[in-house]
Order: C-alpha cells, then sequence, then structure tokens
C-alpha cells in the first residue's frame, strides 16, 4: 500500500452542505480563466466533477459516433461532439449530440431547452454515471432522446419520454438495441436515420 493509499478520507466526505455554483458562476470562471481547458471537468448539478478520461474503446466509439452523426444529419440539424449543453444547473458536456440550427446558431451560446434533438453518452467506466445521475439531469431538462452507448454489453440503450416533474425526473421509457440491430435516430419524433449497434461499438 503507497503513503497516499493509507491516509484516512478527509472529514469533509460527512459533511453536507458543498458550496455549488450557478451555471453562471461556472462561465464566470471560465471566462477569468479560473478553470481553462486544462481543467478536465464539467459542471453537474452545481459541482464540479472530474471527467473520466477517454480509454482507447471510448476514444473509438466516439470517433464512429462522430462519423455516423455527421454522415447522417439531416440540413437543420448541427452535430456536437464532447462540446458543452447549457441546463438549468448543470453544463455537462455529452460526447456526442443532435442539435438544432446551423453552424452559426451556437457562436455566442451553448445549446439548451427545445434545441435538444439526441444526446449521446459513451458509457465505458462511466456506466453507473451516465445511466444515473446524467440521466437525470437530462431528463429534468426535458432532452427528448438519451442514448447510452453501453460499451461493456455492446449495446445501445435509447431513453425516451422524459418526466420531469418526477422526483427524481426520469425517463418513463428505455429500449435496449443489441450489437445485431440498428438504433433509430428521431429528431422530432420522425426517424431520420438507423445506425447499425455494431459500426458504434468497437
Amino acid at each position: 500500500m503507497t503513503p497516499a493509499q493509507s491516509q484516512p478520507p478527509s472529514p469533509l466526505y460527512a459533511v453536507a452542505g458543498f458550496f455549488r455554483l450557478t451555471v453562471d458562476q461556472y462561465h464566470e470562471m471560465i471566462r477569468n480563466n479560473t478553470l481553462t481547458t486544462d481543467d478536465r471537468v464539467e459542471l453537474l448539478d452545481g459541482y464540479l466533477v472530474n471527467k473520466m478520461p477517454q480509454n482507447t474503446p471510448h476514444a473509438s466509439c466516439t470517433q464512429r459516433l462522430s462519423r455516423l452523426l455527421y454522415r447522417h444529419a439531416p440540413a437543420d440539424w448541427v452535430v456536437r461532439i464532447q462540446l458543452p449543453v447549457t441546463l438549468a444547473k448543470s453544463e455537462p458536456e455529452p460526447d456526442g449530440a443532435l442539435v438544432r440550427g446551423n453552424d452559426t446558431t451556437y457562436d455566442h451560446r451553448h445549446p439548451t431547452g427545445t434545441d435538444f434533438g439526441v444526446l449521446v453518452e459513451v458509457a465505458d467506466s462511466s456506466l453507473a454515471l451516465d445511466r444515473g445521475p446524467k440521466a437525470v439531469l437530462y431528463a429534468r431538462a426535458g432532452v427528448p432522446v438519451y442514448w447510452v452507448v453501453n460499451i461493456p454489453d455492446r449495446q445501445v440503450e435509447v431513453y425516451t419520454d422524459p418526466d420531469p416533474a418526477a422526483n427524481p425526473a426520469a425517463y418513463r421509457t428505455r429500449t435496449d438495441f443489441g450489437i445485431a440491430d440498428a438504433v433509430p435516430v428521431v429528431l422530432d419524433g420522425v426517424t431520420v436515420a438507423t445506425l447499425p449497434v455494431a459500426d458504434l461499438i468497437p
């Protein structure tokens, strides 16, 4: 056991009432360089959360996702890869997104509210986070379609019909697409493409 491992946990873990940032405070920290691109964090429900490093399967899956989304995105929708979206108390950076607009729509703001079409998280070591707290955040924001590309189980989990008023917020429907299936890309209730799961997951 290393010296760091032998240390007792900080007593702070038992203290309630940690300070939570607003989205505006988070933006101000970015503007004044308190946070920079070297800080691998995202704002989740008011907390600064470390972003997990990408292993090889995660990186490969994200690259595949990017290629397929760009290929199939309709003209009035924008593909974003690992870029911020703004929620009421959070600013996550989903691995993929299809949002309403064009190349200039987000020159001065991040997507929010009715901009959302499909948000995607690629899940390997982050599976519990993506199925749990992030699903709650996206459901609360009313994101209509949320995918978890589940690398360990080789499937895409599609969450639809958000219930923002639930406690906690949740998606009413989950549909799993296995490695032999194709997952539909649904925007405003219309299927615009289908992506073979085998083309997404290495």
